[in-house]
């Protein structure tokens, strides 16, 4: 019986040591990334970053980032998977925050306190080529040799942590065990039916748990070929796809919407694609997807809960879109429906949702007595009992499939001149995704500094426009602006920024 990541690496690299790992354009066989992988663990070892302790990897979707995560587990760390496009002050703030052992780059270079320059900053930009630079010294990844620390890790171990967006303040993150990931691995893999003849491709930003939970791990739970992408390109997609033999691949509704604006039946042609999680009816259609598959989860509620497969051609009766459709739960998984019509789940067993919230050693559990998480989403029952996603019941907003930290970049807007009352919010883009809003009622908006700060921060928390009105409306007792009514009051003036 597999009992964590580091035993099913192991397991893979004996089973299936030819199967490709890594990203679209470069990938290697199995056996060789799991080898070079056990060399840096025991550089990390070496270097005070193994069993248990916590170290945060930080860079670009690569083969070297993925060898990097791989040689983690197999050194029995906890991988905290961090957004490498954060600046390097929000980045230290986080770390800090979640008491990191040390830190993992690769393709990538934060300044970051009190790690960078020390023997605990490891930069493994050049691991598949088998070197990383710990501190000022340069070193080549030995052989490996012995057992691996990580398989003695229980299955209720932490495998490490990926953060939530930060809707409200600095991005949380969710502390996650092994047994979430072989669980949620095994789902997906069971769900798509992938086995060692699929090529999984799971293009998107591996710091989420779509893409590394979904793909890699399901990849490797069903022996799969695993590959990334250096990033997500809608002109690169399809070449990709046809390239590579891919036949499942892991998607999500931004860049669904994405191909289906800027994609043709004809760029398409030639692919050997059969199943693709997130595809919807038009996307099934238009690119001749045989089967695609809806869910309802999240990082907190055991990455995927439910899921229902559709058929090209099949659309529901009431003409509503597929994602909204969840389908049924997981085996491992209870659920209901909450008096107002929240979403609650309850892992049949221990470890299979978030462990809780992690800051320094303080892990933060947000069930009830009873086991049951609160989604803050709403949902209904389908004909059939199965799940109907309705909406998140907070005010979010959601821009490539990150949430913008709200308060957060408010603050960061705050000392703009003529900015006093002001409020951020979205409006709907030309895609899928929320389009970032300033609302104010100030006239005399000081636009160069409001576009130097915007500026600075990363592109998805950038407000694409100011929107002057009359008077933000507001709560009447604690004088909170009221985000909902906003797109319905009249525009007194809209400047692009």
């Amino acid at each position: 019986m597999i009992e964590n990541l580091a035993q099913l690496i192991e397991y893979r690299r004996e089973r299936s040591p030819r199967q490709s790992f890594g990203v679209a354009g470069s990938h290697r066989p199995f056996e060789e990334v799991a080898d070079r992988a056990a060399g840096f663990a025991e550089i990390l070892s070496a270097h005070g970053l193994g069993r248990g302790t916590r170290v945060a990897l930080i860079g670009r979707n690569s083969l070297a980032y993925l060898t990097a995560w791989v040689g983690l587990q197999l050194a029995g760390a906890e991988a905290a998977l961090v957004n490498s496009t954060y600046a390097d002050d929000m980045l230290e703030q986080m770390l800090t925050n979640l008491g990191v052992d040390g830190v993992v780059v690769a393709d990538v270079n934060p300044v970051l306190r009190p790690w960078s320059g020390t023997d605990r900053y490891i930069d493994a930009s050049q691991l598949a080529h088998g070197t990383v630079v710990a501190g000022e010294a340069v070193l080549t990844v030995p052989d490996p040799v012995g057992t691996m620390p990580g398989t003695g890790r229980a299955s209720s171990d932490l495998a490490g942590f990926i953060h939530t967006s930060g809707t409200t303040g600095l991005p949380k993150f969710c502390a996650l065990s092994h047994e979430y990931h072989l669980s949620l691995g095994r789902f997906i893999a069971d769900m798509m039916t992938i086995g060692p003849d699929d090529t999984v491709f799971a293009p998107l930003p591996l710091f989420h748990i779509n893409p590394l939970g979904y793909g890699i791990v399901g990849g490797l739970v069903a022996g799969a070929n695993a590959l990334s992408a250096p990033r997500f390109s809608a002109n690169a997609f399809w070449t990709q796809v046809r390239d590579e033999g891919v036949t499942a691949a892991i998607l999500h509704i931004p860049p669904v919407e994405i191909l289906k604006k800027r994609a043709t039946r004809e760029d398409a042609q030639g692919h050997r694609l059969r199943v693709v999680f997130g595809a919807d009816a038009e996307f099934m259609e238009r690119f001749q997807i045989p089967v695609g598959l809806s869910g309802y989860g999240s990082t907190e509620a055991a990455g995927l809960t439910h899921s229902r497969v559709w058929r090209r051609g099949e659309v529901p009766d009431d003409g509503a879109p597929l994602r909204r459709y969840a389908g049924e739960a997981r085996h491992d998984v209870e659920w209901r429906l909450a008096e107002d019509g929240e979403i609650q789940v309850r892992g049949r067993r221990p470890h299979v949702l978030f462990d809780g919230y992690q800051v320094g050693d303080q892990l933060t559990s947000v069930v009830d007595e009873d086991g049951w998480f609160s989604t803050g989403d709403l949902g209904s029952l389908d004909p059939g009992g199965g799940l109907v996603f309705r909406e998140r019941r907070a005010e979010s907003i959601r821009v490539k499939g990150e949430f913008v930290p709200i308060d957060m970049v408010e603050k960061e807007l705050s000392d703009v001149p003529g900015l006093a009352d002001f409020a951020l919010w979205k409006i709907e883009g030309d895609l899928q995704d929320d389009q970032v809003v300033l609302y104010t009622e100030g006239a005399l908006v000081d636009l160069d500094v409001l576009r130097a700060v915007s500026g600075s921060l990363p592109a998805f928390m950038r407000p694409a426009y100011l929107i002057r009105v009359e008077q933000l409306p507001r709560d009447e007792g604690v004088g909170k602006v009221r985000r909902r009514q906003l797109p319905d009051l009249a525009e007194l003036e809209r400047i692009a920024l």
